[in-house]
């Protein structure tokens, strides 16, 4: 992204962010993220692994510009600052809020394979910048397709791009980034709560590419109108189970503790995605913390959500770490909210007390909780212990 691209007009809590500048399109002081973040407040410049980050909410603004352009598709604006400025949530709100996004950009980049796989090249480049060495992004095939999908997303007319070519597009970008920039990137396929219709098509791509870089499903979605699980997200995630096929689940990011529990229980999720509000039970918390259960966390993105109190230093993520939980920091949707991994890293040092140490625990535990075979996990965890200094374990 570019220097406009990387200020973000919110308030972090109380006290906010000391590293302030002012925006040349409002005049209004905005927290300035990494582009202009001195050395010393990058607090972890040693490799790391994302777990949470989604490909459709971590798009380069110069590329959905360009897309536009090479297609002939109106945009409110040709700038980069402008169009920043229209995608980008600044201030804290609702899940549903932030969802309605996407729709200023997505009809850009759907349906279109030059467009499709571009996103996912950079969106490597841009994580190997971060310090990522690990990475699995997340993304709905059928958001991006259009034939074969019903509805067809974003006011497409239909032609004849595939949930299934979508995903193979994705998967040649990705493949493509990990040999330029020496990063290891997989992706998880998402089912989508308001279109139970398209779950039993993802886990079946699911299965089909598990070979060729798509290590798990998920179920995302809007959790404040859908919160149980419709019968036909159940009966994906069962085969699933039966066909071997990794499971994350979006729960307890607004909705409550129940969600958690039947992503657990019922879905039989081996991650949660957020899963702040697990706290609300306290029985299922401390369950989950005997299951060794990971939480991927998103702290930047938990606030203008709504998804937490917007004071960081009540963060449910303060928990995790008191407790030695297994959880790892994420960006979620770093265009969205206009922000980068080490953003999250600093917030979570400044305000919530983070230390070193602790980033590595995290980022072990992140490794050790990924999707990859047991063999390059354990390869991953080595790489990590090795650049943190760290005594290497026994089990291995």
């Amino acid at each position: 992204m570019h220097i406009i691209a990387r200020r973000v007009a919110i308030r972090f809590g109380s006290p906010v962010l000391s590293s302030l500048c002012t925006s040349r399109l409002t005049g209004t002081r905005r927290l300035c993220t990494m582009a202009e973040l001195s050395p010393e407040q990058v607090v972890f410049n040693k490799p790391k692994v994302e777990l949470h980050v989604h490909l459709d909410g971590a798009i380069r603004v110069q590329t959905i510009l360009d897309v536009a352009k090479r297609r002939g598709i109106s945009l409110p604006t040709d700038t980069v600052e402008e169009m920043t400025q229209i995608i980008i949530v600044e201030s804290p709100g609702t899940l549903t809020e932030f969802l309605g996004k996407f729709a200023e950009y997505m009809h850009v980049v759907a349906g279109d394979r030059e467009a499709i796989k571009r996103i996912a090249y950079e969106f490597v480049e841009d994580k190997a910048k971060e310090g990522v060495i690990y990475v699995e992004v997340r993304y709905s095939p059928h958001f991006l397709a259009n034939t074969k999908v019903d509805p067809i997303p974003w006011d497409q007319k239909e032609g004849d791009l595939s949930p299934d070519e979508v995903v193979r597009l994705v998967n040649e970008g990705l493949r493509e980034g990990e040999r330029a920039f020496n990063i290891k990137a997989r992706s998880i396929l998402c089912c989508m709560r308001h279109m139970p219709s398209w779950s039993m098509d993802v886990v079946q791509l699911c299965k089909k590419y598990c070979n060729e870089g798509v290590v798990a499903i998920d179920l995302a979605g809007d959790e404040s109108l859908n919160c149980e699980a419709n019968p036909e997200h159940r009966n994906a995630y069962e085969e699933a189970v039966r066909s071997g096929v990794h499971r994350t689940v979006h729960a307890g990011e607004v909705g409550p503790a129940s969600v958690v529990k039947e992503a657990v229980e019922v879905l039989k999720a081996e991650r949660v995605g957020h899963g702040y509000r697990t706290l609300e039970d306290q029985a299922l918390y401390k369950d989950l913390l005997k299951k060794n259960m990971h939480f991927e966390v998103c702290p930047i993105s938990s606030k203008l959500t709504g998804a937490c109190d917007p004071d960081f230093t009540k963060h449910p993520v303060i928990t995790f770490m008191k407790d030695k939980a297994n959880y790892s920091l994420n960006t979620d949707d770093p265009l969205i909210f206009n922000s980068n991994l080490h953003l999250d890293y600093y917030t979570a040092h400044k305000y919530m007390g983070f230390t070193e140490e602790e980033f590595k625990r995290l980022n072990i535990k992140s490794a050790e909780s990924c999707f990859l075979p047991e063999k390059e996990k354990k390869e991953l965890i080595l790489k990590l212990q090795e650049a943190y200094g760290m005594v290497q374990s026994t089990a291995f």
